[in-house]
């Protein structure tokens, strides 16, 4: 999966719809292989953004679970230190370093 688009469920606070804008807008650039479109592209982007971001929201507020809300800041120091991991294993891998 594409690192920059998150995980978005069960979350307290519950996730914005700017947020849920932001990982459609990323998925949509993945897809495209292009960050910004041409001037002729640009309506076709922004609708695929529009219309994905809308199918998320609806999934999210349908989904159910029993796990309790997972809370961001204790995600994002998780994501931190898997981040640090895999860096460590690329000058690992880099330099020969076993």
């Amino acid at each position: 999966m594409c690192r920059n688009i998150r995980c978005l469920h069960n979350f307290e606070p519950p996730t914005t719809d700017d947020e849920v804008r932001e990982a459609a807008l990323q998925f949509v650039r993945k897809v495209s292989g292009s960050t910004h479109p041409s001037r002729a592209n640009t309506p076709a982007f922004e609708r695929a953004i529009d219309e994905i971001a809308v199918a998320t929201r609806r999934m999210l507020d349908e989904l159910v679970t029993n796990a309790p809300p997972k809370n961001r800041e204790a995600e994002a120091v998780k994501g931190r230190a898997r981040h640090e991991k895999r860096m460590e294993r690329e000058v690992r891998i880099r330099t020969g370093v076993a």
